[in-house]
C-alpha cells in the first residue's frame, strides 16, 4: 500500500520590504511520504521570498518535469522556475530554456558545496540562473517551525530574511552563489 501526502496548512503573512510586496497567502502543501519537514519548509521559505498571487507549488518531489513552485503568465509561459536540491546540469538547462527566470535552492551542507564546485564553470553562462544556498543551521531551525497547521511571518528587509510563528523566530542565513543578469 502507497503512503500518502501529509497536508499540511499554512497561512502565511509577508512583508517584503526590499520589493514592496505585501499579502496574505493561505496555502496548503503536500508534504510527500519521502519529503522531510525541512525540506517542506525550504519550500515555503522560496514562496516567502518570492511571494507573489500566482505563485503555485509544483506537483511534487515525484514529477520530475515540474518544479517546487512556479509562477505562469496569463498565456502559460513560465515566469519563475524554483527548484529546491542539487538538479543536474541537464535538468538546469532544460528549466533555463523553459522559464524567463530559474532560481535553485540548495541546502545540503558540504554536499551542496561539491554539488556547486562541480557546476559552476558550466553553469556561469545562464543568464536567467539564480542560485541560492541555504545555511544548514538555518534548515535545521526551519524544520522546528513545521506543523500541520502553520502562521507563519515572512519579513525581508535589505536582503535579510526572518520567518517566524508565534513561538519562535529563524533568521534565514543563506549565500547567492549565482545572481541572474538584471536584464532579466
Amino acid at each position: 500500500m502507497a503512503l500518502k501526502a501529509t497536508i499540511c496548512k499554512a497561512r502565511l503573512q509577508v512583508a517584503d520590504m526590499d520589493r514592496h510586496y505585501y499579502g496574505e497567502h493561505v496555502l496548503t502543501v503536500a508534504r510527500h511520504p519521502s519529503e522531510t519537514d525541512e525540506r517542506m519548509m525550504l519550500r515555503l521559505l522560496a514562496f516567502a521570498r518570492h511571494a507573489h498571487p500566482d505563485l503555485a507549488f509544483g506537483r511534487g518531489v515525484s514529477t520530475d518535469d515540474e518544479p517546487d513552485l512556479w509562477l505562469r503568465s496569463l498565456t502559460g509561459e513560465i515566469e519563475l522556475w524554483i527548484q529546491l536540491g542539487q538538479p543536474d546540469e541537464r535538468e538546469i538547462r532544460r528549466a533555463c530554456g523553459r522559464s524567463r527566470q530559474v532560481v535553485i535552492y540548495t541546502y545540503g551542507g558540504h554536499g551542496s558545496r561539491l554539488w556547486w564546485e562541480q557546476l559552476a564553470g558550466k553553469l556561469r553562462t545562464l543568464a536567467n540562473l539564480t542560485v541560492i544556498d541555504v545555511a544548514p543551521e538555518t534548515v535545521a531551525e526551519l524544520g522546528r517551525l513545521a506543523a500541520r497547521g502553520m502562521d507563519l511571518n515572512a519579513t525581508l528587509q535589505d536582503g535579510m530574511m526572518w520567518l517566524a510563528t508565534p513561538e519562535a523566530s529563524v533568521e534565514v542565513g543563506v549565500e547567492i552563489r549565482q545572481q541572474a543578469s538584471a536584464a532579466q
